[in-house]
């Protein structure tokens, strides 16, 4: 429901892709490209030709997203490639985007799970975690900036452990009282 909220909230559409999860297994690569595969063939044959990710700097992951979009006649496009993440954080910031941390890995601290993407989320982030979480060591949701035509009004929910991460269950702002990360001692 937040993601149609965020799309219907910037003023553009939003085509959801359904991937299997649960057990034995989840969503195998070899599952996930064959997925990809069809919805890739579906917006070549819409005339769609380029594909725009917002990667940095992980080389594995781009040589990957480039081949799996030749096998579809694409091509990608990487517009921050290469950016120094320190930067693009405080660039992201000054903005005027708005996130929630919604998921983070042990290594960041259950402490950081729910918490706003800002200067000071910044400031107490340990050194060896990537500003931008390109690591995949966080990931957030965005509810405001300068493309949103409204803010997405969100709240912090309960905040889980689950298969080793830190998840901040966010929901839309009228169904929850706010919690915060402080429900799980930081680690």
């Amino acid at each position: 429901a937040l993601l149609d909220e965020q799309a219907r909230a910037i003023g553009v559409p939003l085509e959801k892709v359904y991937l299997p999860s649960g057990e034995p297994g989840g969503c195998t690569n070899d599952v996930y490209e064959a997925i990809m595969s069809r919805v890739m063939a579906h917006y070549k044959a819409r005339g769609v030709e380029t594909v725009a990710f917002g990667d940095l700097f992980l080389e594995d992951l781009r040589a990957w997203r480039e081949a799996n979009l030749a096998k579809a006649g694409m091509r990608g496009i990487f517009p921050i490639w290469k950016r120094n993440t320190t930067k693009v954080a405080h660039e992201v910031i000054q903005l005027g985007y708005k996130a929630y941390l919604s998921c983070v890995e042990p290594k960041v601290g259950s402490g950081f799970v729910g918490r706003l993407y800002d200067e000071e989320f910044l400031q107490v982030l340990p050194s060896e975690i990537d500003p931008c979480g390109e690591n995949g060591e966080f990931h957030s949701f965005v509810f405001d900036g300068p493309i949103f035509k409204r803010a997405v009004s969100v709240r912090v929910g309960e905040i889980v452990t689950r298969d080793g991460r830190y998840y901040a269950d966010l929901l839309p702002n009228d169904s929850v009282e706010k919690c915060t990360a402080e429900l799980i001692p930081p680690v």
